[in-house]
């Protein structure tokens, strides 16, 4: 079990955050992942579809874990935010269990959960409920303070002690773990011919 291992400079780690998408035109949006050493150096690129607005993230993106050849030198997940695609919502604790890895789940900023429940209802009150479930489900909200700034995650089968440890350690060149800064390079450089924003 990772949880009772010394961390290695080189741990695998798979991160993902989506490409950009226009909610009015677009059905699918693409995932983009990448595998890398600690925060050094990258192995590996992964990528899948799934809906936008939908409920299939989880199932996706354990099918993209399971099915990778470099599943067996994988030690953690990384996403960035629990909703893929709009609200896609990524259900963490299905995704360690099912994938036998710890999830984190990393935010900037501390969401707001008012404005998230409107933003929900506003969508679609059919599946605002449910999808508030998937949210609520993923738990406690942690904060870790790295290179002077606040950062928020959440975890699933990893305690909070080893995933900020895994997070000091990717972090190599921004406040963001290396896998999803990069992630998010590539899946906006995908769309747009040339990536924008930060991760």
């Amino acid at each position: 079990m990772l949880e009772k291992k010394k961390l290695k400079k080189e741990l695998r780690i798979l991160g993902m955050d989506d490409s950009p998408f226009s909610k009015f035109r677009d059905k699918k949006c693409r995932v983009v992942a990448t595998i890398f050493r600690g925060g050094n150096y990258m192995d590996a690129l992964l990528s899948c579809f799934i809906e936008v607005d939908g409920f299939d993230s989880t199932e996706k993106i354990i099918s993209l874990v399971k099915k990778s050849r470099h599943i067996e030198q994988l030690q953690c997940i990384m996403t960035k935010g629990i909703a893929l695609a709009g609200f896609n919502i990524i259900d963490i604790q299905e995704l360690s269990k099912k994938t036998k890895l710890p999830v984190i789940v990393m935010m900037r900023k501390m969401p707001n959960f008012k404005r998230i429940e409107n933003a929900l209802k506003k969508a679609n009150k059919k599946t605002a409920s449910k999808k508030l479930e998937l949210i609520k489900k993923a738990g406690k909200i942690f904060c870790l303070k790295l290179k002077d700034k606040k950062i928020y995650f959440q975890t699933a089968g990893i305690s909070e002690k080893k995933a900020s440890d895994i997070i000091k350690l990717s972090s190599s060149h921004s406040l963001i773990p290396e896998p999803l800064r990069i992630s998010h390079i590539i899946a906006s450089g995908i769309a747009f011919g040339e990536s924008r924003g930060r991760a």
